[in-house]
Order: structure tokens, then sequence, then C-alpha cells
């Protein structure tokens, strides 16, 4: 009628499969972030690396329509 299982094996069995599936779910979640730190880190250094880009786009709105600077 039971086949001899009780029912702490089946949590057993259960937990096994659970635990498992955690942990790569775990891992997957950490890789991704990973992932996304090191594009965003990457992204913030070439901003840094590139200060005359930024720099000429700030004094062309300072310049007025003509094209003289004040």
């Amino acid at each position: 009628m039971f086949d001899g299982l009780t029912m702490k094996d089946d949590q057993d069995r259960a937990a096994g499969k659970t635990s498992a599936d955690v942990k790569d779910s775990r891992r997957d979640r950490l890789k991704l972030a990973l992932r996304e730190n090191l594009k965003r880190r990457k992204s913030q250094a070439r901003g840094r690396s590139d200060p005359a880009a930024s720099s000429e786009t700030t004094d062309a709105s300072l310049d007025d329509a003509s094209g003289e600077k004040p």
C-alpha cells in the first residue's frame, strides 16, 4: 500500500532535488549579476577615460546661436 516509503523519505528526496536546483539558480543569478556589474564598470571607465568628448558638448551648449562665445 505505501511501498515502504515514509513521509520523511519523500521529504528528503524532494529536499535533495530542491537544494541542487537552488544552488544552480543561485549560481546563475550570481553569474548574471557579476556580468552586469562588469559591463557597468567598463562603461564607467570608458566615460572617465574620454573627458574631452564630454567637455566639448558642455562648451557647445554655452555657445549662442551665432557661434560666438560670450
